[in-house]
């Protein structure tokens, strides 16, 4: 699996691949399905595999005072396709220049000139170019135009609705990571870099891995049941708290995770926390005697869940 440049040329052995081409972020169901169709026309034709995603989301560019809403890293991303099937990953990098160009021209600079695509999947609903001013329609007949084919492939349905990016962030911030999970295939995860904290878990007999949340969704806030997966592929269960700590001054945002039965030093490791279930809200103690026999009754229950 190769990251490629979306503004560079592709190397000779990617040119003429069927491309799956969209956001991606969070690669649900339907996200898979679109996938799916290019690798399957790629085998067919005996043509490589590429997934095209935007970084950072068009969002963030057009609207930067938008708050955190990312499913998936680019790493992350990046590892699902790879499993997937895909042979290669082109990362747009998405600035004025590329939001300035029409439509017409992303097809001819970027999907023909440096890609040199055979083929393009995307969703029913996928725009592109300035002002949105492409659409699946347009797609097509820029494809007939040069030469390239074009599939399209429509709205997965899941308990009753289409499964969609919104709909997963929605469910998250609700506290329905369980639900969240169903649509992704698997659960929602936090990947970052151990950092150093206050320390102060140790001193009630609960020593947490720190981690940044970053440009992640920001899920509910509250004490989830988590698994963990460290840098050396062991997954490790635990409870975690997610959000600002409220009884602590000052208030400080971050995924903090208790790891069950398992001592070491993480700092300045990378480790993946998968949602697994919510717990309950944060809340804030008078006392750290009555934190400590919370957290105890919170990891009882996540030792419960996890193993269930």
């Amino acid at each position: 699996m190769q990251r490629l440049d979306g503004g560079s040329a592709a190397p000779a052995r990617y040119r003429g691949g069927i491309v799956a081409l969209g956001n991606f972020d969070g690669f649900h169901l339907g996200h898979q399905a679109v996938v799916g169709r290019a690798i399957a026309r790629a085998r067919a034709k005996g043509r490589p595999a590429l997934v095209a995603t935007f970084d950072p989301h068009p969002v963030r560019h057009f609207r930067p005072d938008t708050p955190p809403f990312r499913l998936t890293t680019l790493d992350q991303r990046e590892r699902l396709f790879g499993a997937a099937g895909a042979d290669a990953m082109v990362v747009f990098g998405f600035d004025a220049g590329l939001a300035a160009l029409s439509a017409e021209a992303f097809v001819a600079e970027r999907l023909v000139g440096l890609l040199g695509v055979g083929g393009v999947v995307t969703g029913e609903d996928f725009t592109f170019g300035r002002a949105r001013g492409g659409n699946v329609g347009v797609l097509a007949a820029l494809g007939a135009a040069h030469g390239f084919s074009v599939d399209t492939v429509g709205a997965v349905m899941a308990e009753g609705a289409p499964v969609s990016s919104s709909r997963i962030r929605e469910l998250l911030q609700a506290g329905e990571p369980a639900a969240a999970a169903r649509l992704l295939t698997r659960p929602f995860a936090i990947a970052g870099v151990v950092q150093h904290g206050d320390k102060l878990g140790r001193t009630i007999g609960y020593p947490t891995a720190n981690v940044a949340l970053g440009s992640y969704l920001r899920p509910a806030y509250g004490i989830y049941a988590v698994r963990v997966r460290l840098a050396d592929g062991r997954v490790v269960p635990g409870a975690a708290n997610l959000g600002i700590r409220p009884s602590f001054d000052p208030p400080k945002e971050l995924l903090e995770v208790y790891l069950f039965d398992w001592s070491g030093d993480l700092y300045g490791q990378m480790i993946e926390v998968d949602v697994i279930a919510y717990l309950r809200p944060e809340a804030k103690f008078d006392s750290l005697d009555a934190l400590t026999a919370q957290m105890d009754k919170d990891c009882a229950r996540a030792r419960e869940i996890l193993s269930a």
